[in-house]
């Protein structure tokens, strides 16, 4: 169990689910050939994962005295299993994770694709001992590295199969990937900032200087509130341009309660928290919100087949 701690086992869940989502629930329902098999699409979903697994590893190996302050509950190194040891677990996990993107690359022909992979190990790495440190621009990079996890499927499954007769339908669905990219970028984004909340008094202690150190919570918050607000304002005009405008009704009801409705309520709260407790119910309730905006994609297909039936 404490290995299963270590690479954050429920947040590895999650980036599968919403991977598997993305092909099984919008991709295979339209019709379309896809570049990997469902076996090489497995590989591919444990390939991201075995990568974010590593990352989550090099950064508890460089967070020991952080994590202390802030969370003394979760820590493993140092603890349960030896820095050595997490170690050896952080480079087994990146070369099997790099390796299976090095095979994938070569199968739809596009070896220099592999690239990717080693990047995004690499980008890992950087964030864990130097990024994270760095105001902002952590947050940006750990909200981005969550949105390529959507774009990468596009990368892969769509691109290699694009010819001149197909070119518009694809150029359409890896169009609707970027917009589920985005969204998970920026719910993540501000997760983060709502993360260095909650955080505050241990990346304080350990001389960081996060947005939410420098600026202080109050303003932090009403900062956190204004991103939520213009994601709401973003989503609510997706909602009524793609959903309404499209007769989407069942689509549009589950947008409302499940995504929006969660994000109002969020921004709501976010005015008045203070305390680590209350940060830390926000940013669950953030990736509860990731989760269903990224199911929508299910509801959304279902929707559409369902009105053509009629």
């Amino acid at each position: 169990m404490k290995y299963l701690k270590l690479i954050r086992y429920q947040n590895l869940l999650m980036l599968a689910f919403m991977q598997l989502i993305f092909r099984y629930g919008f991709l295979k329902l339209q019709n379309i050939p896809l570049a990997l098999s469902d076996w090489q699409y497995g590989l591919l979903i444990l390939s991201t994962v075995l990568i974010a697994a590593a990352g989550y590893v090099i950064n508890d190996i460089f967070d020991q005295n952080t994590d202390l302050d802030n969370k003394p509950d979760r820590v493993i190194i140092g603890k349960n299993i030896s820095e050595s040891a997490a170690y050896n677990i952080y480079a087994t996990l990146n070369i099997s994770g790099v390796l299976l993107g090095f095979y994938l690359s070569n199968v739809i022909l596009k070896p220099s694709f592999a690239a990717i992979f080693i990047l995004i190990a690499a980008t890992l790495y950087i964030y864990a001992t130097s990024l994270k440190q760095m105001m902002v621009l952590g947050n940006v990079v750990v909200a981005l590295l969550l949105a390529f996890s959507v774009v990468i499927i596009g990368v892969f499954d769509l691109y290699p199969v694009i010819d001149a007769g197909n070119q518009l339908l694809m150029a359409n669905l890896f169009s609707i990937l970027l917009d589920y990219a985005l969204f998970a970028f920026l719910i993540n984004f501000i997760r983060e900032i709502v993360k260095d909340l909650e955080d505050i008094n241990g990346d304080k202690n350990q001389g960081m200087k996060t947005l939410a150190i420098t600026l202080g919570i109050a303003k932090t918050t009403k900062l956190v509130f204004t991103l939520g607000l213009v994601s709401i304002i973003a989503l609510f005009v997706y909602t009524k341009t793609y959903f309404v405008a499209n007769d989407l009704f069942i689509a549009t009801l589950y947008s409302f309660l499940f995504v929006l409705a969660p994000l109002i309520f969020f921004t709501i709260k976010i005015w008045t928290a203070k305390s680590k407790e209350e940060f830390h119910t926000l940013s669950t309730l953030l990736k509860w919100i990731l989760f269903f905006g990224i199911l929508s994609i299910v509801i959304i297909t279902l929707n559409i087949k369902y009105n053509a039936s009629r």
